[in-house]
Formats: C-alpha cells, structure tokens, sequence
C-alpha cells in the first residue's frame, strides 16, 4: 500500500515523463492500463514529429529527478548485458554535479564531527568547494604544519533523501516484474539492491579512507601510481581529511603534451596499472574515469599517475581472477571449447550443460572480433559479449565482474583516447600469463609451498600423536570411514524406496493369492470364520498394499 508521500513522489515522477514525451510509460503501468486509451486522446500524441531519440529523453528524466536518479541511471549504464546499447549509451553521458550546499554548513558540520572549533584544527580552510556531487562535496583546507590536504564532506540529510528514493526505485522495479514478463527476467529488484548497497557505502567515508589506504599500500613502491594519504585522526563517518595532490586531468590532452608527457606511454601504464590491481592485488579502483585521473609530470623521469575518490571498489576471488585470465588466453589462441570447458568447469554455467553447444554460441559471438586487427579489439566488449553469451545459459553475472568490465570500458576508452595506436593484448597479456605461471606449475607449487608452510609447520607436532591415535583406533577395531556424497545419498533413497515397494506389493500379492486359495479349503476355513466374509478382506487388503507399491 502506497503512503501519501509516495503516491506524490510517483504522481511527480509521471508528470516529469509525460513533459519529456514518455507518456507510454506511464500508461502501460498496471494502474492506468484501464484508462490506456486517454494515451491515444492526448493531443501532443497526435503528431510526435521533432522529438529527441528515445535516449536522450530517458537521460533527461533522470537528469530532471535528481541526483539519486542521475547516479542510478549511470550504474545501468554499466549494464549492458541489460540495456539496449542506446540507452547505455546515453546514460553513459550521465554526470554526478549538482549545486553545491554553503560552505558555512559544511564548517559546522565539521565542527561537530570533531568536536572542535574549525580554526583550531586548519590553519585555513576554503568555505568555496572544490567539487560537489551528489553524495558530498570537496573543500580545500591547509593543515597547522603545512601541508595542504582536501576536506570531504557528506551532504546533509542526503541519508534520508537516498532512503526515500530508493524505496520509490524499488517500488518502481517490483511493478514492473509484476506487471511484465520481459521485464522480470532482467531481475530489476536486484540491480537496485546493488544500487543501494553501492551508494550506502558510499555514505561511509571510514570506508572510503579504508579502501584508500589499502590502494596506497598496494603501490607503495610504484614510480608510477600515486595514492594519497588519509589523515585518520580527522576521518570520521561524515567527514575525511586526505593530502591533496595535484595534476593534469588525464582528459586534458593539450596540456599532457605541453608538459611533455608520453601519451604512449602513459596509454600503456594505465592499462598495466589496472590489470595489476586485477590479478597481482585482487583489488581494483571501480571508478577510473577521467575525472578521477590526473597526471604529475617530473623533470628527469616518467611522471606519475595519481587517483582520486576511492568510495567505489571491488576485489575479485582467485577463481574469478582464473576464470577472466585463461578465458581471455583462449579466446586469443581461438579455442572456443577450451572456454565452454572453462564456464563449466568453473561453475560459471550448470555442470549439466553442454559443452558442444555453449562452444559453437561463444564461437559466434568471438569469431567476428577474430578478424579485427588485435589493437582494435576490445577487452570490455569482449567481456560482455561473454556474459551475453552465458547468461543465456544461465549463467548467473557477480556484481564484481559487472564493475571490472565497466571499469575496463572506461580504461579502454581512455587509453585509445591518449593513444588510439594503442595494443591494449600486448600489454596485458604478460601480466595475464605471468599469473597464471605463478598459481599452475612449478613457480605455483613453490608458491603455495612458501604460503602454507607456516600453517604446516604450526600443525606439525600434533602430527604423531593423530597418527598414533589413529593406528590405536585401527587395532581394536574401532576405525570407522565417514563418506557423505549427495549423489551416494540420493542412490540410496531409491534402494531405500524400491525396497519397501517391493515389501508392498510381494505382501499384497500374498494376501491376494490367500483369498484365492480360501475358496479352496471352505472346510478348514468355515472351522474359524464366514468364508465370503474372509476372502474379500484380504483381496482388500491385498489391493491396498498393492496400490501403496505403485503410489510410493
């Protein structure tokens, strides 16, 4: 049951549609389909000459609701698995800037958070922001000995205002499974779970400090990756106090090559520097797009990449790491069964699907990227068109994986930007290869050797005495082997159910074949009891356990 607010909010929502020519929409809701006909009567219906493209007015929809809508719409452009390209496409445009809240009310939120008046922690602090989006927004600060770091600052009340807008999403998803087939087997619900969990965490910049820390300890010994430090004695839930860097936005080509900087090279760093976080950290920044990039160049070497705003990661487990590495080595050696093997063997599909067919449908989808030349080919498109492909086998997409081929999207994207020459295979590939020999081999069995030794050593003096307890239990006879296997199980079940078939119907067959013989011996049964009276109980009887065989 819908409350006051929410039927307002939605009643909003479909005025916002119909303003941007949407009407269709609104009425193919469950609510208005008795009165779809009205749809037909409205008279900007008559004519829809001059209009924008389908796209471009969902875009604006969104754009027009606010900003918790805006940042939606940019998490379903990653959902190209979902989508049609179109509107991916457009909501891709999306972007997260809305007004900034006064700097005044930023100090005192501060203030509160810390406990202490402004000027006793920063020597300056800039009341104008930096930058604002739609969760918090950026400000300049300069710390009592100098140094110059940047003041993060979550926009107020926007908790409450997430909440209540991401109960009319939900509301808005659970319609339309209700309400439409093909919409439900895109499982909506789900993606704005996701959505949720995502923005809430977002909310938390203790997190966001968390998943900075980690990267900056990642690449504490790169020349190429930068991560800025957190202040953890000024970070709390609301606010967080990070060294500010700063560079050329990566986007900025005019002023990269003005300094100097190797777009060639820099096209390749990024690449290696994401496919590093993939399978050497298992941790991964999920929000590399341009304005999170900037580069400082140096006089005498390579400048250095930096990144910003951290409150969007994601890690993969080393099954998915196997999984993305051996996929993508044998869609270059063109061996199309070797990845049908892998989705199965993996679990990626059901064991029961088969391999011939997954084969010949991922062949279909890889073979047209084949004859591209290798630099043109793209590891983000391949990705998808794998997960396409997949989930028709019902192949169920992890949110991770969704993040890493947005991620690899907006890498790929920016790379061929810097460097359109760029060959994104051959610089990814020894880093892919390079995994794969340190977990399978002799360097994987010299690895896992190294990390489980001191496990295996702190196991080792209760060794002799299992043994030896074990070898006891083995002379008196007491050594029992436990075996559980659900198919073993399952097998006998059945023995179990056929047996007590069988009982039945052998124990209704005798009762039946006894009434039969009883009209034989009407001397020695007449002795005891009525004959007719006799002969028809256990025929009954008979018949029921019979019945009981064949029903159970």
């Amino acid at each position: 049951m819908l409350g006051p607010g929410q039927v307002l909010r939605l009643l909003y929502i479909q005025r916002v549609l119909i303003r941007h020519g949407l009407d269709e929409l609104v009425f193919a809701m469950h609510l208005f389909r008795p009165v779809r006909f009205v749809f037909y009567l409205l008279p900007w219906n008559w004519f829809r000459r001059g209009r924008e493209p389908r796209a471009v007015r969902l875009r604006m929809v969104l754009e027009e609701l606010g900003p918790i809508y805006v940042k939606f719409g940019q998490l379903l452009s990653t959902r190209r698995d979902m989508l049609p390209e179109d509107i991916a496409r457009e909501f891709a445009r999306l972007q997260d800037d809305v007004p900034p809240f006064p700097g005044a009310l930023a100090r005192r939120i501060i203030e509160e958070a810390f406990e202490h008046d402004i000027d006793d922690i920063f020597s300056r602090f800039d009341e104008t922001p930096l930058a604002s989006a739609s969760v918090a927004q950026v400000h300049g600060a300069r710390l009592k000995d100098g140094r110059e770091m940047i003041v993060k600052v979550v926009r107020p009340g926007i908790e409450r205002s997430i909440r209540q807008d991401l109960g009319m999403v939900y509301l808005l998803a659970e319609m339309a499974e209700r309400y439409s087939a093909d919409i439900r087997r895109l499982r909506p619900t789900n993606v704005v779970a996701e959505f949720r969990k995502t923005l809430l965490y977002e909310l938390d910049l203790q997190r966001e400090a968390a998943n900075a820390s980690q990267l900056r300890r990642n690449f504490a010994d790169s020349d190429v990756v930068y991560i800025p430090q957190v202040e953890w004695d000024l970070t709390r839930r609301n606010v967080m106090v990070m060294e500010r860097v700063s560079g050329i936005p990566v986007s900025n080509i005019d002023a990269l090559r003005e300094a100097g900087v190797d777009l060639k090279w820099l096209a390749e760093a990024g690449v290696e520097v994401f496919f590093t976080q993939v399978f050497r950290d298992s941790f991964f920044h999920a929000d590399m797009h341009p304005g999170n990039l900037f580069v400082a160049p140096a006089e005498g070497r390579q400048p250095r990449i930096m990144m910003v705003d951290f409150g969007i990661m994601s890690s993969l487990s080393e099954y998915d790491q196997r999984y993305l590495a051996e996929n993508f080595l044998a869609f270059l050696n063109q061996d199309y069964q070797k990845v049908a093997e892998l989705h199965v063997e993996s679990g990626w599909v059901p064991y029961d699907t088969r391999v011939d067919e997954f084969e010949s449908a991922i062949r279909t989808v890889c073979e047209p990227l084949i004859d591209r030349p290798l630099k043109e080919i793209s590891f983000g498109t391949l990705l998808l068109r794998l997960f396409q492909t997949a989930k028709r086998f019902n192949m169920v997409i992890m949110p991770q994986l969704i993040l890493l081929q947005k991620t690899l999207v907006n890498i790929e994207g920016l790379g061929r930007q810097l460097y359109p020459e760029l060959n994104i295979w051959h610089t990814a590939r020894p880093l892919m290869e390079r995994w794969m020999s340190e977990r399978i081999g002799l360097r994987g069995l010299v690895r896992g050797t190294r990390e489980h030794a001191p496990h295996w050593l702190d196991r080792l003096p209760e060794l002799p005495g299992r043994v030896l307890d074990l070898v006891e239990r083995a002379r008196e006879g007491k050594l029992r082997l436990e075996w559980y296997s659900e198919d073993v199980e399952r097998l006998r079940r059945e023995m179990h159910e056929n047996s007590r078939r069988d009982r039945h119907a052998l124990i209704g067959a005798v009762l039946i074949l006894a009434g039969i013989l009883s009209t034989e011996m009407p001397v020695l049964m007449n002795t005891f009891m009525n004959l007719p009276v006799l002969t028809w109980v256990l025929i009954a009887a008979g018949g029921v356990f019979l019945i009981l065989s064949l029903r159970t």
